[in-house]
């Protein structure tokens, strides 16, 4: 097989796991309507978007846009309005090869409350919440589509892997699509633990449970994350 022909095989394989992914979220509820995007950056250069208004619950792999490495449409339907969100991360995440952006109920929730700190919005409630998103930061609200927040991701300088939009929903960088749906989905479920714990004192990973962690799993919490 040429490198041509591994290439659109490679290709055609991701086409189908942005749709078989995006279905699965969508049929469970993590994300309604028309609403969230995902994107894979291809080997070859440019990479893989999910179309503007459309359900990820059902999504067409020959119409997913292709977008070149400037982020102009190659080829395919017209990309979704988040298109600067998922270049800023990809250029400060070096490491990142898919984004997972949600309108997941919990983690919308989680940022709209007042006590949330920006640098971690979740406080190390479990072991799996660190080890797939390690710390997530809160950034301010903006309006769908508002190219300034793409300024308030590069401002994380890709310390992490892990977003909250407030008033809006999670975005999630992975070195595969399958890591950032999974991160994506550990958050969700982290924000709902949250939630029916607050007000509730529960006891969170101690600092040397967090640093064991970090050692035996290779953890990378940025500074002040935890």
């Amino acid at each position: 097989m040429t490198a041509m022909n591994t290439e659109t095989s490679i290709e055609t394989r991701l086409r189908e796991d942005i749709c078989r992914f995006g279905r699965s979220l969508f049929e469970r509820g993590l994300t309604p309507g028309s609403s969230g995007n995902i994107s894979v950056r291809l080997d070859g250069g440019g990479w893989l978007v999910t179309p503007t208004n459309a359900s990820l619950g059902f999504l067409d792999p020959a119409k997913l846009s292709r977008l070149d490495e400037q982020g102009r449409l190659v080829s395919g339907d017209a990309p979704t309005k988040e298109v600067p969100l998922h270049t800023a991360l990809y250029d400060t995440r070096g490491s990142a090869r898919a984004i997972v952006h949600l309108h997941s109920t919990h983690s919308v929730a989680l940022s709209m409350l007042p006590e949330i700190d920006p640098r971690a919005a979740l406080p190390p409630m479990t072991a799996y919440y660190l080890m797939k998103c390690g710390a997530t930061a809160l950034v301010p609200y903006y309006r769908p589509g508002d190219p300034a927040v793409a300024d308030a991701i590069k401002g994380l300088a890709g310390k992490y892997s892990s977003v909250l939009l407030a008033n809006h929903g999670p975005v999630v960088a992975g070195d595969t699509l399958e890591a950032a749906v999974f991160a994506t989905e550990e958050m969700e479920e982290t924000a709902k633990l949250y939630l029916l714990l607050r007000g509730l004192n529960p006891r969170y990973l101690s600092p040397e449970q967090v640093k064991d962690l970090v050692q035996v799993f290779g953890v990378t919490l940025p500074e002040h994350g935890h």
